[in-house]
């Protein structure tokens, strides 16, 4: 492994429009006034690659940006937190507009998506996956193009399931090409069990976020490991298993064990919760 890690990540940034409300919408006509709206990057390859430049460590991101106002933004913002920004040519920046609520509730309205990628940049893509010490292959087309060409097995790779049900079409080719994957428990009762099944597929750890509950590890000779969610100041919850897993593979990198990669994890979680943005970074 490098002297300073190289990691890349393959996946979505976008310019987000945020919007907090007293309550989400009904859905009939009608008005509410916003407590407050902001605009700022989102995307869950953003939100990791922030905290692993915060955590010091060399990360290229890999990202449809298109050649907008929004992609300047989100390219400006990036680089100067110390993001490599490896933009993959779009017609258009991913854009959302999130209504949310101080619960944690949220709808997420995605206004523009990005262009099919060109052949010639998911095979660029791909060429950096195999020259990294770890790579992040995010839920997203450019993602499932980078499987799906083939990565040197040289390069370990990374997995954020999100809210996985154990049964998914659509995760099943990131879940079976991972060394390592990370989940919610969303939509699951038995957190452990969807574990074990995902690790059935070939990954040799599992990592499964429960909010106020902390968080828990299962490897794939059975060991489990859990930490207690660090307490905090919740002022936005967007972000927080990004950090959550950035945290877990800085920590990781620089040798840690399955438990320290776990408290590291955790502490990085409360940073992203703590800010109305993914990172407190992208508003200083």
């Amino acid at each position: 492994m490098s002297v300073r890690p190289i990691v890349v990540i393959c996946g979505p940034a976008s310019w987000n429009h945020l919007i907090l409300l007293d309550h989400l919408p009904e859905p009939v006509p009608h008005m509410q006034l916003a407590r407050r709206s902001w605009h700022t990057v989102g995307g869950t390859s953003a939100g990791k690659a922030l905290h692993l430049a915060e955590l010091g460590i060399d990360v290229r991101l890999c990202s449809p940006v298109g050649a907008d106002d929004a992609g300047g933004r989100v390219r400006n913002a990036l680089t100067l937190a110390g993001v490599t920004v490896e933009a993959i040519a779009s017609e258009r920046t991913e854009r959302h507009v999130n209504l949310m609520t101080d619960g944690g509730g949220r709808v997420s309205l995605y206004v523009a998506v990005p262009s099919t990628p060109a052949e010639d940049d998911v095979d660029a893509a791909v060429a950096r996956v195999g020259a990294a010490d770890v790579a992040v292959i995010d839920l997203s087309e450019l993602g499932l193009s980078v499987l799906e060409r083939g990565v040197q097995r040289q390069t370990p790779l990374w997995m954020d399931l999100h809210d996985y049900d154990g049964s998914s079409a659509f995760h099943e080719p990131f879940l079976r090409a991972a060394d390592a994957v990370f989940m919610n428990d969303d939509r699951t009762d038995d957190p452990w069990e969807l574990m074990r099944s995902c690790l059935a597929r070939g990954p040799r750890l599992a990592v499964c976020t429960r909010g106020a509950q902390g968080a828990i590890a299962l490897e794939a000779d059975g060991t489990r490991h859990d930490v207690a969610a660090s307490p905090a100041d919740v002022v936005d919850t967007n972000g927080a298993g990004d950090a959550f897993m950035a945290g877990f593979l800085g920590a990781t990198l620089r040798g840690a064990s399955i438990a320290d990669s776990l408290g590291a994890a955790s502490a990085q979680a409360r940073v992203a919760i703590g800010s109305e943005h993914l990172h407190p970074v992208l508003g200083r």
